[in-house]
């Protein structure tokens, strides 16, 4: 069995369909993770007490999605020392737009990153925790390089398919 380096926090089990984006980008780069619903305001004592363990665990990134106020990601990194990625779900008549704000004002000496809104957030913190984590492991850089060039390859080959299609269409 992997060994759960990331924890993934979510406000609400209605999160999950954008939070699952970052488990899918870690499990690609095969990075173990575990992943729950913790609320700042509804269960404070539980996220501060799975934050303040995290580090003790085995857990070296903290990947977290809230919505409205988004206080889930402050809170979590009042507790814990690991690097916090935010990740703002578009859940409120705001469309995450408030997430984000309230997101990117954390207070000084309490830094917290923060991705997009939405499932591109969500699949991009788990790519940079895989870059937090790839600083200390030199397989999992190569990997995450490759995958790089792979993306870099596949664009190449669909601006082929478009020339090709051009021509087809005659508007070449």
């Amino acid at each position: 069995m992997e060994q759960v380096q990331v924890g993934i926090l979510m406000g609400s089990d209605s999160d999950y369909p954008v939070m699952a984006e970052a488990a899918k980008a870690l499990r690609e780069f095969g990075i173990g993770f575990e992943m729950l619903v913790s609320s700042a305001h509804r269960s404070p004592k539980r996220t501060a007490e799975y934050a303040a363990s995290a580090a003790g665990r085995g857990i070296r990134v903290l990947i977290v999605g809230a919505g409205a106020a988004a206080h889930l990601a402050g809170v979590v990194a009042a507790e814990a020392t690991l690097p916090v990625v935010a990740v703002p779900i578009d859940s409120s008549a705001l469309k995450g737009l408030d997430a984000l704000l309230a997101t990117v004002q954390m207070p000084a000496g309490i830094p917290v990153a923060s991705m997009a809104i939405g499932k591109a957030g969500a699949r991009n913190a788990g790519l940079f925790a895989v870059q937090i984590l790839a600083t200390t492991d030199a397989a999992l850089a190569e990997r995450l390089r490759q995958a790089r060039n792979d993306m870099a390859a596949a664009v190449a080959h669909k601006s082929e398919q478009l020339q090709q299609r051009l021509a087809t269409d005659g508007l070449l």
